[in-house]
């Protein structure tokens, strides 16, 4: 019997891969060209000492780059930001992000309407949206004029973004702001597929609102919660758009990141290789950190 089920599933699972194999194959192929080859070839290009623009040919210079990051101070400091940046806003960004979700998927008028207006900043380039914000975080933007209207004007005026133990906590409201409609509408699928059924019986045994969440909503949402967590992660690591346009990485590099210390690298200082070297690091400990959270939080898979 155990024989005829798992010949069983086999088909099934051959069968499925045939028939997904033409839908896979145009994006796989654009994944191999833009993501796969790049990141070989920067594998390659971290053993050399390439630069940028340069007549003298690249030559072999083995682990030296790997070397020199060991005592690289910016990038111990920028990683140690990446870090933190991401301790702060995946939690948050996935908090914020479920209660929206929450609110939105009630059967209330204007529901729809909600669900834009939470989704519009993520629809929006990240660039405009951190120009606009450079605005609202100027000494004299609306931020601050809004609290020296609330504290009938005693509020002094803040330079959050020249202020470093402040610079780097904006930078994350940005970031959560800008990136929790994302995460919302991920969420906002997920509980539309919890069986009203289950909420129903929750009811008749006389479940409150807090219990049905904890014991039903929580649990059927492990699989969705696991995607959003890695997928923000991974988002929060990339860091550098708003930093580079706010604050370029400072004051006292208080938010200086490892992308803008490989763009810095790579372009700036047209140290390629080294750039590569780092690129590569960076991409390990991202994986390793991802698939931690994965074996950490174990998603539970259907067997069809």
């Amino acid at each position: 019997m155990k024989k005829v089920e798992k010949s069983i599933k086999k088909g099934y699972k051959q069968r499925g891969f045939k028939q997904a194999l033409p839908f896979l194959l145009p994006a796989s192929i654009l994944l191999i060209i833009f993501l796969i080859v790049p990141f070989f070839f920067a594998f390659y290009l971290s053993f050399t000492n390439t630069r940028l623009i340069s007549p003298i040919p690249p030559r072999f210079v083995g682990f030296s780059n790997y070397v020199r990051m060991l005592g690289d101070d910016l990038f111990g400091k920028a990683l140690l930001n990446n870090f933190y940046f991401v301790a702060i806003v995946v939690p948050l960004q996935t908090i914020f992000a479920l209660f929206l979700a929450i609110l939105v998927n009630q059967k209330i008028k204007g529901s729809t309407t909600f669900r834009t207006i939470y989704f519009l900043p993520t629809v929006t380039t990240m660039v405009v949206v951190a120009v606009i914000w450079t605005f609202l975080y100027h000494p004299q933007g609306t931020i601050n004029a809004i609290l020296s209207f609330i504290t009938f004007g005693n509020w002094e005026p803040i330079d959050f973004l020249n202020t470093e133990r402040i610079a780097f906590p904006a930078i994350m409201l940005l970031s959560v702001w800008q990136g929790v409609g994302f995460q919302m509408l991920i969420f906002l699928a997920g509980l539309q597929e919890i069986p009203e059924s289950l909420y129903e019986a929750a009811t008749i045994d006389g479940a409150n609102k807090w219990k049905q969440f904890i014991y039903i909503t929580l649990p059927q949402l492990k699989n969705t919660s696991i995607f959003v967590i890695i997928s923000t992660t991974i988002l929060a690591f990339k860091l550098f758009d708003q930093v580079y346009i706010m604050t370029s990485g400072g004051p006292n590099y208080s938010t200086y990141t490892v992308m803008l210390h490989i763009y810095n690298q790579g372009f700036r200082m047209q140290n390629v290789g080294y750039a590569s070297s780092l690129t590569v690091v960076f991409f390990l400990i991202i994986l390793g950190v991802s698939l931690i959270q994965r074996i950490l939080l174990r998603e539970e898979r259907e067997v069809f």
